[in-house]
Order: structure tokens, then sequence, then C-alpha cells
């Protein structure tokens, strides 16, 4: 059992590695004067899946390495994660989540600082948040539910591997992960899903990973920085956290 104190710590320094990461990489691509301006959307999601082997593996020790909420409330749907545990978690990975944003933030400052000129600025928001190529609320919230499917489900089978787990207690649950090697199998699915299913919303499945940053990105004093799409944000929150309940029910049913 993973006490408090290390699942506040774990989860939020993983999540903040993650989001360093992430949002890192859509700096990158996005604004200009950066060595990796257009570099495309290949590029995004290996930055993304890097950004979780990263996390996970930072904070597996101390807290299983959850970094997400829906991945929190698919392990407690399906027996593996404490319910009463779960409010912790997702508290940890949402202020992880912004600290992560605001670390990215100030690693290409002066890049923000160049996108605001007249002549070359644009909205930012999608450097920290998602947001759909054709805004159809319906097919969102069903696209980030599939698409959280695609994360949980099968990492929640991962975890039946028995293996070395890193992190794990002897005689404890393996954590959601199982062995060590199915950290890198997720960072890996996670490049599949931002390949195969990320092209209509932009793959938030990550609740923590999409408000924590729309929420820095709302504060924050960035020029030019356009809309915080408020009217959208429910989506990446709520298709996430269905999908995950979804795929706690099919791993309960399959075992």
């Amino acid at each position: 059992m993973y006490s408090n104190g290390d699942i506040v710590v774990g989860e939020v320094i993983g999540t903040a590695v993650l989001i360093l990461f992430g949002a890192g990489v859509c700096a990158a691509v996005t604004l200009h004067y950066s060595k990796a301006r257009a570099a495309g959307w290949v590029v995004i999601a290996f930055g993304w899946g890097m950004g979780v082997l990263a996390g996970a593996y930072t904070a597996a020790p101390l807290s299983g390495g959850h970094l997400n909420p829906a991945v929190t409330l698919g392990s407690a749907v399906a027996g593996g994660t404490e319910w009463s545990k779960v409010p912790l978690y997702i508290l940890a990975q949402m202020v992880g989540a912004a600290i992560g944003a605001v670390l990215a933030w100030a690693l290409y400052y002066a890049q923000f600082a160049a996108n605001a000129e007249a002549d070359k600025a644009q909205p930012t928001l999608g450097i920290f948040s998602t947001g759909p190529e054709i805004r159809n609320p319906a097919a969102n919230l069903v696209t980030e539910i599939i698409a959280t499917v695609g994360l949980v489900l099968p990492l929640l089978f991962f975890g039946q591997n028995k293996g070395i787990g890193i992190g794990q207690v002897p005689g404890e649950h393996v954590g959601v992960y199982g062995s060590g090697i199915n950290v890198l199998l997720v960072a890996l699915l996670v490049v599949g899903i931002g390949l195969s299913l990320g092209g209509p919303t932009g793959y938030a499945i990550n609740p923590a990973r999409d408000l924590g940053p729309r929420l820095v990105h709302a504060l924050l004093p960035i020029p030019n920085k356009g809309s915080s799409d408020w009217g959208y944000s429910w989506i990446p929150v709520a298709g996430p956290l269905i999908g995950a309940v979804l795929s706690g029910l099919v791993y309960n049913a399959a075992f």
C-alpha cells in the first residue's frame, strides 16, 4: 500500500515531468524560433510518449505512477486502487500538471514572447491543452471515450503480468503497470494512440493533462495568447472518465 505522502510526492513529480515533456514538445513544434518548429504530428506523438515514460518511471516507486485520473479511476473500478485514495491521486495529478505547464512556459519563455509579435501572433492554447479539428461535442466526446479505452483497458491487462514491478512492495498488488517493462509498453501505447486515434481531438485521454494546463494558460501572462476555450473544456474531462469506467467494467467482466 502506498502511503498518502508518497502518493502526493510521486504523482505531483511524475505528472509534472509528463506535462513538461508533452507541453514542451508542442511548444517546440509550434513556436517561432524553435529548432523543432513545424516538425509535425509524429514528433508530438513521440514527445508525449516519452513524457509518459519519464513520468511513470519517476513516480512508480512512490505512487505506482498513474499520472492520469482516468488511469486511477479505471484501476479503482478494476479493484487495483483503493477508492479512498482516488481523490488524493487526482488532486496530486492536477497540481503536477499545472506545475509541468508552468515549467514548459518558463523553458520557452523567449519563444512565447517572440510569438506575440504582431506578424507572428497565433493562439497558444494548443501547446497546453487539446481542441477538436471539427467541433462536434457528441463526436468529440465519443472520440475521447474510445481513445481512453484504448489506453486504460490495455494498461489494466498489462498489470496481469506478474514480473518484478517497479516500486512493488513484496506481497502487495503489483501496481497498475505490473512489471517494469510494462511502463515502456504503455509509453509506446501512448505514441500509438497519438498516431492512430489522436487526429480528431488531440487525444487528451487524461483529464489532468488537459484541465491543469488549461488553467495555467488562462492565468499566465502570455501576450496575445488567445482564448482558453472553456466551452470545450468539459469534453477532455468527461470523455476520459467515462472511458476509464468502461475499461474497468470490461476488465472485471474478463476476470
